[in-house]
């Protein structure tokens, strides 16, 4: 357990130094900072000398051990666009983009398991079919199609729901919530429904196929032929064999909802990393977009080892197989 752990710690590692070293070639070949910063009446003079006082006169591979070292201190330098640090930003747009991803991959759990479920319990009824027609259509239509769709119901027609914006929120020290308010609730909404309904699909998909396949194996028939309730035969043997793909696919799309929140948080103005990210682009806010890119890496190589830890809690043959690799 040790020894794997250590691994999957060695190849975060890697990763994290692939992506830092993408992240800091965006500072050489995308764009001049010191033109950006200095602007266009500065003499050479002045840009040489900021460009000295930024470190960018010094050899390659210094400047990457130094980007190397403020990143592991959180430093990414000033935003060109905002003329504020990039670590200020990110701390407050972060807790929009982790509440909102947070509050989709729970809604896509709670409804896609049990859809996965029935859809396989009932496999050939019009239940079935309609819950199978539905995935298809979650699967199928564009995220930005979704969100303006239900700003078109809920915000325009039905006037229930607020279309844009985070609504009234709470300051906890240096975290802010909209959890705590009902205002905060209403602005979630939408966005978190937007946002869930291709991972629903995905997991309610991915529960039928492997609950359709645990169901045709011998211990499920011998646990029915020898008389056990349907609910434990289901749910406390079936079920729980389906979950090791399902928390890989799960794992892998939380990191990807962080990520990839950046259409939803732009359709409904949402105050997070997503829209930081599109401003960021917009300008060519080269430390802004370096952040970002080593900020979800880091999500992605945390969330792929908690994931694999997961994996020692719900399935016993791996921990038999790890105590026997160990003796």
């Amino acid at each position: 357990m040790l020894a794997f752990v250590l691994r999957r710690l060695v190849q975060g590692v890697l990763v994290m130094l692939t992506v830092g070293f993408i992240a800091f070639m965006l500072f050489q070949y995308v764009g001049d900072p010191v033109m950006q910063m200095a602007g266009p009446d500065s003499t050479p003079e002045q840009r040489d000398q900021l460009r000295a006082d930024l470190g960018l006169d010094r050899p390659f591979p210094m400047q990457f051990a130094a980007f190397c070292a403020q990143a592991l201190r959180g430093d990414f330098g000033i935003s060109l666009r905002q003329g504020r640090k990039v670590s200020t930003l990110i701390a407050e747009r972060f807790p929009a983009t982790l509440e909102l991803a947070v509050a989709a991959a729970v809604l896509a759990l709670v409804v896609g398991i049990p859809m996965g479920v029935v859809a396989a319990l009932r496999r050939g009824t019009v239940l079935s079919q309609v819950l199978m027609t539905v995935s298809l259509l979650g699967v199928s239509l564009p995220t930005f199609l979704i969100g303006i769709l239900l700003i078109l119901v809920f915000a325009v027609m039905l006037k229930v729901l607020p279309s844009f914006g985070r609504g009234d929120v709470v300051q906890l020290g240096a975290w802010s919530t909209g959890l705590l308010t009902l205002d905060g609730w209403k602005h979630l909404v939408l966005p978190a429904v937007t946002l869930s309904v291709f991972q629903l699909t995905l997991i309610m998909r991915l529960v039928r196929a492997e609950m359709l396949e645990v169901l045709r194996t011998d211990y499920i028939r011998f646990a029915l032929a020898r008389g056990l309730p349907d609910r434990v035969v289901y749910f406390g043997h079936a079920l729980r064999n389906t979950l090791v793909p399902v928390i890989t696919v799960v794992g892998l799309q939380l990191g990807a909802l962080i990520a990839f929140s950046i259409i939803t948080e732009t359709v409904f103005q949402w105050p997070g990393m997503g829209l930081l990210f599109v401003q960021s682009v917009q300008f060519a806010d080269i430390p802004v977009m370096a952040a970002y890119l080593c900020l979800i890496a880091l999500v992605f190589v945390l969330i792929n080892l908690v994931v694999d830890l997961l994996y020692f809690v719900v399935d016993p043959r791996l921990r038999l197989d790890a105590g026997a690799g160990g003796h």
